[in-house]
């Protein structure tokens, strides 16, 4: 499942530099599927949609910090846990209960992130 940053987030920033797939973006910034992976031009993502990986999607949030799920593998092939959710100084990033995955669909997911 991916990581939620919830509404008491104190908008501090620890969490940015922790995230391997670069998931994680400020309040009121356009994100894309491209931000710091290898994905470029079209792509099909793994719920099978077409999607253009470079284009600038609306941010999540603009009050708070907010993670991409689609771009979110819970650090799974990197890290043991979530970085962010070992970092938050308010425990505010919590798994997301609206994106439920398994090991192996998040693994596949750094994998399609990657191009590994």
């Amino acid at each position: 499942m991916a990581i939620i940053i919830t509404d008491e987030c104190i908008n501090c920033d620890a969490c940015v530099s922790e995230c391997p797939n670069n998931a994680i973006y400020e309040p009121d910034q356009e994100w894309s599927y491209s931000d710091e992976t290898a994905l470029s031009g079209i792509v099909t993502l793994p719920s099978g949609d077409e999607i253009d990986a470079d284009i600038e999607n609306e941010p999540i949030s603009d009050e708070f910090y907010f993670i991409v799920p689609d771009k979110c593998t819970e650090c799974k092939g990197f890290h043991e846990e979530p970085q962010c959710a070992s970092v938050c100084p308010v425990d505010c990033c919590i798994p997301d209960d609206n994106h439920v995955e398994t090991e192996e669909v998040l693994l596949q997911k750094k994998a399609w992130l990657h191009g590994e």
